[in-house]
């Protein structure tokens, strides 16, 4: 097979390149901007674009398929000349299905969780020696790549609702036709494109009701929305709901227990335990028993910037985390107060998705970090403006937070500073963006601040 990627260097379709790549198939691609680690990974594999930019000419009727990423533009010229020729135009779930047409597909959906959920089922199946296929938006240990292509049965897919690409406005989840479908949590997210939460749930319905009648939908039904839709959803696929496993905290040590013994873990939180549960119930539909689930997933880490341990000294922990909604900073930070009881927690977040940085979006943040014992939030009023937006004050981010002592900054340098200069004790620093504050590297920022002196 001849393919051609129009936008490679993405972090989802650069990893599907070089699943393909290593299938066996002559991969090709361009884009304005490649950056790391994309960079790297396509050098090593042999496929990384000769030059930078867009080359229609380079475009023939030899292409067996032409993969379009969200990166580019619907007035592309790559994607204008392959139109003109003729040739088979995908998007990038869309050529994950026609990979997968013949396998199982088990869809991991949800506002927030799925990476993590994912995440799990494929660390249970790795330790279990399963054989199956993949895509996950996180770079996971033990994994070469987000994506694995073969001839495996089985495929367990990372649903993602945002739009397919530039030229199909399909949330990605639908094109994938679940036969094991799981449901997370559903909390209003990417207002650009779902102007209402109505019409954000909507998507979320469409998705459940694509499964056959011999199909299974997996559902927390803690979270009343998700309750609420899957069972006034009338499916004759089987409906499995989950709630908190049995659990204990010790020494801030959490073990589930099951049959009377601790299954001790290395991730921690409600949402996470939640998570888990979920990631069980679907391991089970495929073959992997209760007590096979936990014995594997004692050793499981967690994915990249879920909750990910960065630096830790006795007077500061650092975690990070890819929570940038409303629910997912809830969730977070109350994972870690929970944890952390006797530790001073210092949450801070980034304002920085079109949703976040939107003023009609913004109140949806009301009491998102509240559990925290002090709340920063960051944004960049020009990240605002290259959005777009109308431009938003400090005082109206600490009124949508509906927290008096809640400290803003509009300048990372300053935020830096106030960080360096604070005398850790304590303490717990949980950083949450889907950015990185402007240029900041995260866990070098964290490795500095560990290793300040104590007073």
């Amino acid at each position: 097979m001849n393919v051609h990627f129009i936008a490679i260097g993405g972090s989802a379709m650069h990893n599907l390149a070089l699943a393909l790549h290593k299938k066996g198939f002559y991969v090709t691609g361009s884009d304005d901007e490649i950056n790391e680690p994309s960079l790297t990974r396509l050098k090593n594999a042999g496929i990384l674009p000769e030059s930078i930019g867009w080359f229609p000419e380079r475009l023939n009727k030899e292409l067996d398929a032409v993969i379009l990423g969200m990166h580019a533009r619907s007035d592309n010229p790559e994607l204008i000349r392959a139109k003109e020729l003729g040739l088979k135009v995908f998007s990038y779930p869309e050529y994950l299905y026609e990979q997968s047409k013949d396998k199982k597909r088990i869809v991991i959906g949800g506002s927030h969780g799925k990476t993590t959920i994912t995440a799990m089922l494929l660390h249970v199946l790795k330790y279990h020696k399963v054989d199956f296929d993949f895509m996950v938006g996180a770079q996971l240990e033990g994994f070469d790549t987000m994506v694995r292509l073969s001839d495996a049965p089985v495929i367990v897919l990372e649903g993602d609702e945002y739009l397919s690409s530039p030229d199909d406005r399909r949330p990605k989840f639908h094109l994938y036709q679940a036969h094991i479908a799981l449901l997370s949590g559903i909390a209003w997210d990417h207002i650009n494109v779902f102007p209402t939460f109505e019409n954000y749930v909507e998507q979320f319905r469409i998705f459940i009701n694509q499964l056959p009648d011999d199909g299974v939908l997996v559902y927390c039904n803690e979270d009343e929305v998700v309750k609420d839709l899957c069972e006034k959803t009338v499916l004759k696929a089987n409906k499995i709901p989950y709630a908190l496993p049995p659990s204990k905290t010790t020494d801030g040590i959490t073990s589930l227990i099951y049959n009377n013994r601790e299954y001790p873990l290395q991730v921690f939180g409600n949402h996470n335990l939640m998570n888990l549960e979920g990631a069980r119930l679907v391991a089970e539909q495929i073959g992997i028993a209760h007590q096979q689930f936990l014995e594997a997933i004692t050793s499981f880490k967690g994915a990249a910037r879920r909750l990910e341990k960065v630096a830790e000294s006795e007077a500061l922990i650092v975690f990070k985390d890819f929570a940038h909604s409303p629910s997912k900073l809830l969730a977070t930070t109350s994972a870690v107060k929970q944890q952390f009881t006797k530790r001073n927690v210092i949450a801070c977040m980034e304002l920085h998705t079109f949703s976040s940085l939107n003023e009609k979006f913004l109140d949806q943040y009301s009491g998102s970090m509240n559990e925290a014992d002090e709340a920063i939030v960051y944004f960049n009023p020009h990240t605002i403006a290259h959005k777009k937006l109308s431009a938003l004050s400090t005082d109206q981010v600490k009124e949508a937070f509906g927290r008096s002592d809640i400290k803003v900054f509009n300048d990372s340098d300053l935020l830096k500073e106030y960080l360096k200069k604070k005398q850790y004790i304590n303490d717990v620093l949980l950083i949450m963006t889907s950015g990185n504050f402007d240029g900041i590297n995260i866990n070098s920022f964290a490795a500095e601040l560990v290793t300040q002196p104590t007073n």
